[in-house]
């Protein structure tokens, strides 16, 4: 049955009813703070040696940290929905301190794990209360050896909540806050930063190269800001691993995505090899608009003539059917998410830009964050975190510790999700226009991964590296910016975007480092899924689920040798899911040619 006359409205009220003004969310909030006391107590007399004081520890930080996410994931809810809520902004601060106290008990608790020896962490683990923690408890002890003494970890996670964290609170602050005038069809109006980054995929050329030229000139007047911003978040991280000896950058990053560097290394080396097939398809493109090279808001540009828009209720009702295809389960939770108006995707100002999915692990429900505008980027953002939405709704059932996985196969859910309506779309072209239309834009996202966000991976490299001699200034970092999207990008553009330091979010981001190499990894491990999923079809969708269970007890490596039998520091699984992207484009040549 069509879904029809869809809310584009949240609703948060079953979470925590009253929004910032909520008093159960107050109440809820003070309960944390008595919590925190109470789980001190029992970390303070633990015994590591006896399994059922590490039992204990367990199952109280298990019912703390989902609490604790509980009332974080409502509160940014809050503060993305309305930049101007200002008594939200001051809960989320509120958090953050309690957030801080957190962070500093699992420091405690994984100086006790290191007080325990390899061996007897091995039959501790046999209890049946600890068995289902094995994973999580190995990784913290393995981990917790690498770091500092807890006064010192202690001491960096305080610090952070006014310095590290706050850096990027701030940036959040100040881009919702801004206001761009842009000028359309002779209507004068004020843009928040969501909505005129809508304008740059513009159909029509002249409106998205204007809005590229108003997008950076709004990002101009704030570049000391951003400038500052990103180098004392740089700063921190930098100083944080050189007391904890760590030589590389790296470190943190990979150890947050269960990889190893000869993965990483791996998958860009394939994705390098590959890239003169996808600098044709940027020629061709660029040749299809009539441009000697494209320009930088060129590359997202929709081709055609065909009106691409679509109303929100379409792009509900076509997700949820090209779900249904493979994953019937995720149609079903899909059709749930928008008729229960978990979804915020209202075309209005005062919101924060970009878009995410938030789980709430006591009410085990999911909320999604977005601006949709009803352009097939949009479409794509919609279905990329609805498939993150159904990741997490296959975790819920297990043990909370057990549902933490890492970003870069959380993306692999997302992006998986992606693959599943864009490749539908294509195969159901009525035209050979359409299809031409259809595949363009599923070739952009390969081209995004590959080149784009290869791009943010060297300037992110390079920033750190010149960063580890001193503040970086801001001609340096358009300089580092512009030298890292040529090098990505073959040299095959026209223009470059010198500001996106600046306005990429992902930069300002203190929950995980390098926020972008997770992406194209989960791109390309998606890839590989999905060309099992085309073979076996709607039998496959037990297997998936299994593997995304398994998504927060395993290192990637791991997951992919046990789900699908493939070794991920070898380039023959890489070059498989690369060539899907590969096809594509060869197929778009010729359609084109």
């Amino acid at each position: 049955m069509k879904l029809t006359q869809l809310p584009q409205k949240w609703n948060l009220d079953n979470i925590f009813p009253g929004g910032s003004a909520s008093q159960e969310l107050k109440a809820y909030i003070q309960s944390i703070e008595v919590q925190i006391i109470e789980a001190k107590n029992i970390i303070d007399d633990c015994n590591p040696q006896d399994h059922q004081d590490l039992a204990k520890v367990v199952e109280e930080m298990s019912l703390l940290s989902s609490r604790l996410h509980e009332s974080s994931a409502y509160v940014g809810c809050l503060v993305a929905q309305d930049v101007k809520d200002k008594e939200a902004v001051a809960i989320r601060g509120k958090i953050d301190q309690i957030g801080a106290k957190y962070h500093s008990l699992w420091t405690q608790f994984d100086v006790k794990l290191t007080e325990v020896t390899d061996n007897e962490l091995k039959t501790l683990l046999q209890y049946d209360e600890l068995y289902p923690y094995s994973y999580i408890l190995s990784e913290r002890r393995k981990n917790a050896v690498e770091k500092l003494s807890f006064e010192q970890e202690s001491l960096i996670n305080d610090l952070a909540v006014d310095g590290y964290h706050a850096w990027s609170n701030l940036y959040d602050l100040v881009v919702g806050k801004m206001s761009i005038p842009f000028e359309e069809d002779g209507k004068k109006e004020k843009l928040s930063v969501g909505q005129l980054d809508n304008k740059l995929s513009s159909q029509n050329p002249e409106t998205r190269h204007r809005a590229f030229e108003a997008y950076e000139e709004a990002w101009a007047e704030q570049e000391d800001f951003c400038s500052e911003a990103l180098n004392h978040l740089a700063g921190f991280r930098l100083n944080t691993y050189q007391h904890r000896n760590w030589d590389s950058v790296l470190k943190e990053p990979l150890t947050i995505n269960r990889m190893s560097q000869e993965t990483l290394d791996t998958m860009w080396k394939v994705i390098e090899q590959h890239k003169n097939t996808f600098v044709k398809y940027l020629d061709r493109k660029a040749e299809m608009l009539g441009l000697e090279k494209l320009g930088w808001t060129d590359v997202d540009a929709p081709i055609g003539k065909a009106d691409t828009k679509v109303s929100y209720d379409e792009a509900a009702n076509f997700i949820i059917e090209q779900f249904n295809r493979y994953n019937p389960k995720m149609s079903e939770f899909s059709r749930q998410a928008f008729e229960k108006a978990w979804i915020e995707a209202e075309d209005r100002a005062g919101k924060r830009p970009g878009g995410f999915c938030t789980s709430f692990p006591n009410t085990k429900e999911t909320r999604i964050f977005m601006t949709f505008s009803g352009t097939a980027s949009n479409v794509s953002t919609l279905a990329h975190e609805l498939g993150h939405a159904y990741h997490q709704n296959v975790m819920d059932e297990l043990p909370y510790l057990n549902q933490n996985y890492a970003m870069n196969v959380a993306e692999t859910a997302s992006t998986y999700a992606e693959m599943l309506v864009s490749d539908a779309a294509v195969e159901a072209a009525k035209t050979e226009e359409e299809r031409i239309v259809l595949l363009e834009d599923k070739i952009q996202r390969s081209v995004a991964f590959f080149m784009n966000i290869h791009a943010r991976y060297l300037f992110e490299t390079r920033f750190y590296s010149e960063r580890e001699k001193g503040l970086v200034s801001v001609t340096r970092l358009k300089e580092l910016m512009e030298e890292a999207q040529r090098e990505a990008y073959c040299d095959a553009l026209g223009e470059y975007h010198p500001y996106f330091w600046a306005s990429k979010l992902h930069f300002y981001i203190t929950d995980v480092p390098f926020y972008n190499f997770p992406y194209t990894f989960g791109y390309m491990f998606s890839a590989g899924i999905y060309a099992i999923a085309r073979e076996q079809g709607a039998g496959f969708e037990e297997k998936y689920i299994a593997l995304l269970q398994d998504t927060g007890t395993m290192s990637v490596e791991d997951l992919a040798e046990k789900h699908l039998g493939e070794d991920l520091t070898k380039p023959n699984f890489w070059k498989n899911a690369i060539q899907l992207a590969v096809d594509d484009v060869d197929e778009f040549l010729k359609l084109t040619k």
